[in-house]
C-alpha cells in the first residue's frame, strides 16, 4: 500500500504506550491496531485531528505517501 502509517514512530518518540494512545484518542486499541499496521482502508478526519493532538504533532508526521514498486528494475 502506497500510504504508510508511521503511528509506531511518534508513539516512540513520546514514550507513550499503545493502550494509552487508544484510550486518549477515545478508539478501541483494536482499531489502533489496524490502523497502526497499515491494514485500514480509511481514516476520520475526526481521528486523524485527535492522533495528532494527542501526540503533538502534524498529519505528515503520522502519514506518508511511498510508491508502489512493480517488481522491475530500469
Amino acid at each position: 500500500m502506497p500510504i504508510v502509517v508511521d503511528i509506531d514512530v511518534m508513539l516512540a518518540r513520546r514514550k507513550m504506550a499503545v493502550g494509552t494512545l487508544a484510550d486518549r484518542v477515545g478508539i478501541t486499541p483494536a482499531n489502533l491496531a489496524v490502523l497502526k499496521n497499515g491494514r485500514a482502508k480509511a481514516v476520520r478526519f475526526t481521528t486523524l485531528e485527535a492522533l495528532c493532538d494527542v501526540l503533538e504533532c502534524q498529519p505528515g508526521d503520522l502519514l506518508r505517501w511511498e510508491p508502489e514498486t512493480d517488481g522491475t528494475t530500469d
